[in-house]
């Protein structure tokens, strides 16, 4: 693991104000059994279908930190990639995204400040009729560029 050397996103002067990314996620069981196993979430909206099913949603909904973890996912992964850290967010769930439910998620770049190294996304999450299920910004420091360093015999480079 220590000699892979691991490819890490794009560069602050790489990214422009007006870049998109689109992606869709279908929600399985298995996503939300792993959540509430890692989280330890016993809220019934989430679980249970008779609970929910008295509630105004009418059936269990996706929990909405969930949806947030696919969006970040995105920002590790793509837009700008590998090493970013989130810095804010200011994010709305206005309809409930529920089980079996797909979501379409459009970021788009708002901000580029390389000065501060900082960029903002604008968010828009909608499921499979066109619902919008989150919406709002994040804020995002995307990868630094790194220098190699001298270790004893050679360089270290495995980050």
């Amino acid at each position: 693991m220590l000699n892979k050397k691991r490819r890490l996103g794009r560069n602050i002067n790489a990214i422009k104000v007006g870049e998109k990314l689109e992606l869709t996620k279908k929600v399985e069981d298995k996503d939300i059994l792993l959540y509430l196993g890692l989280t330890d979430d016993a809220n019934p909206l989430f679980i249970q279908h008779d609970y929910a099913s008295q509630t105004p949603f009418k059936k269990p909904i996706v929990p909405h930190i969930m949806i947030t973890g696919f969006i970040t996912g995105a920002i590790s992964k793509y837009l700008p990639g590998p090493g970013s850290s989130i810095v804010n967010q200011n994010l709305q769930f206005p309809k409930p995204l529920y089980h079996y439910g797909s979501i379409k998620l459009l970021l788009e770049t708002l901000i580029v400040d390389e000065a501060k190294h900082y960029i903002e996304l604008k968010v828009e999450g909608t499921d499979e009729f066109d619902n919008v299920v989150v919406e709002g910004t994040i804020g995002i420091c995307p990868p630094h560029e790194l220098k190699p360093i001298a270790y004893k015999t050679g360089t270290f480079e495995n980050f």
